[in-house]
């Protein structure tokens, strides 16, 4: 049996979904096949030009929406100059066009079931229609209870969110957080959740490292600082730069490529300043394996960011973006809670503390080995039970089965 899958993320901040999306693919295109006797291919949906850039495997490609982000008042255009609404129905014929061509066994949507401002709403209501299985991916800490709460009422209540989907996969293991426990998934929801461990073992590499780009791994040993997308990274940048590192290391700080370039060039000044032995970075085409093999890392986070860095035993300081969502400083918590890392609070963190943690950390290394971080490797199992020709659930799965 051939397998088609469709996977969403809208991407108005950052790349973190569509990353997430594509580590899915590599799992499933290599996975998949030996469950189903067929070929697996398919189509990623983003909505930031950047993912396009990113390889995928054999079969795959990806469906670049025109770009919508985050405004004072809601979501508006990146780019184009359209009215919001003119702009989602756009956003969400394309899809629409492009899935009934398609017509794919598996619909896999990363975070949010309906997408911005309800794009996704008539695209589900069709593949429904057609028979595809549907399945929302959320990552482990959605955000305070209250606020999600807030916002499964907002989309009409969770009733109305499961009646379109068959699935909800957490990517996460759910002995560390389970939102099913906090009030972040409702009831109705967590009745059709499975926590599948973090998507932390096997994740691809990006473009950089895939066409031969040099990496920028400093000789050891080194420390280092690394920001994902960079957006909200500039505190903590600023913080690292003035550090003082432990002797006879130099430090690599990757400030993410959506760091402003302005604030990129006084964190170069203010490291140069500070010590010849640090070097600053807009980005780099092998992160995983500088995370690794660092002495010691400080960083945000992110989910991406954290299923990094607990695919190493490398130590970390986590000190999480703190604006906005309470996304990062929950999931911090959660994993200092459990020996993973180590967390600071983005107000009062300063340069004299990140300087002792270098002193402190660089001489160990940390075990993470009770945590599950092979949600890659059964994410083709938890698939191939919603295809036609459906296969048993691994143990390591159904032990997650809310």
């Amino acid at each position: 049996m051939d397998t088609t899958i469709a996977l969403y993320s809208h991407d108005s901040v950052g790349l973190g979904h569509a990353r997430r999306n594509r580590a899915l693919a590599y799992a499933l295109a290599e996975h998949l096949p030996a469950l189903t006797g067929g070929s697996v291919g398919g189509l990623l949906i983003a909505g930031h030009a950047d993912a396009g850039r990113d390889p995928l495997p054999e079969g795959w490609d990806w469906l670049v929406l025109p770009g919508m982000t985050r405004t004072r008042g809601g979501y508006g255009p990146r780019s184009l100059g359209m009215d919001p609404a003119a702009l989602r129905d756009l956003r969400s014929a394309t899809m629409d066009a492009a899935l009934t061509a398609l017509n794919p066994d598996l619909f896999i949507a990363d975070r949010h079931p309906f997408g911005i401002d309800g794009e996704l709403l008539p695209v589900l209501a069709n593949l429904r229609a057609r028979g595809t299985a549907t399945v929302l991916g959320l990552r482990e800490v959605l955000d305070a209870p209250r606020v999600a709460a807030a916002e499964w009422e907002a989309l009409g209540g969770a009733e109305h969110v499961a009646s379109f989907l068959d699935k909800v996969w957490i990517y996460g293991d759910d002995r560390v957080y389970d939102p099913r426990l906090t009030g972040e998934l409702p009831p109705t929801l967590a009745q059709l959740a499975t926590a599948t461990g973090y998507l932390a073992h096997g994740r691809p590499a990006g473009r950089s490292l895939t066409s031969g780009r040099t990496s920028l791994k400093p000789p050891p040993p080194y420390v280092l600082t690394v920001l994902g997308g960079g957006s909200d990274g500039a505190g903590l940048a600023r913080l690292a730069a003035s550090s003082h590192l432990p002797e006879g290391h130099r430090q690599l700080l990757i400030t993410g490529p959506q760091m402003p370039d302005q604030e990129i060039t006084e964190i170069r000044e203010l490291a140069a300043a500070t010590s010849e032995a640090t070097t600053v970075v807009r980005s780099a085409p092998d992160v995983p394996e500088l995370i690794a093999g660092a002495a010691s890392v400080v960083c945000m986070g992110g989910y991406n960011t954290m299923t990094e860095v607990m695919a190493t035993d490398t130590p970390a300081l986590v000190v999480p973006r703190s604006r906005r969502r309470q996304e990062q400083p929950r999931r911090a918590r959660a994993l200092a809670a459990v020996g993973a890392v180590e967390t600071s609070d983005a107000e009062t963190v300063t340069a004299a503390d990140i300087t002792d943690w270098w002193a402190r950390s660089v001489t160990g290394r940390t075990d993470r080995s009770h945590i599950d971080l092979g949600g890659l490797g059964v994410i083709a199992h938890l698939a191939a039970q919603l295809l036609p020709a459906s296969v048993p659930a691994l143990p390591e799965v159904s032990r997650h089965v809310g």
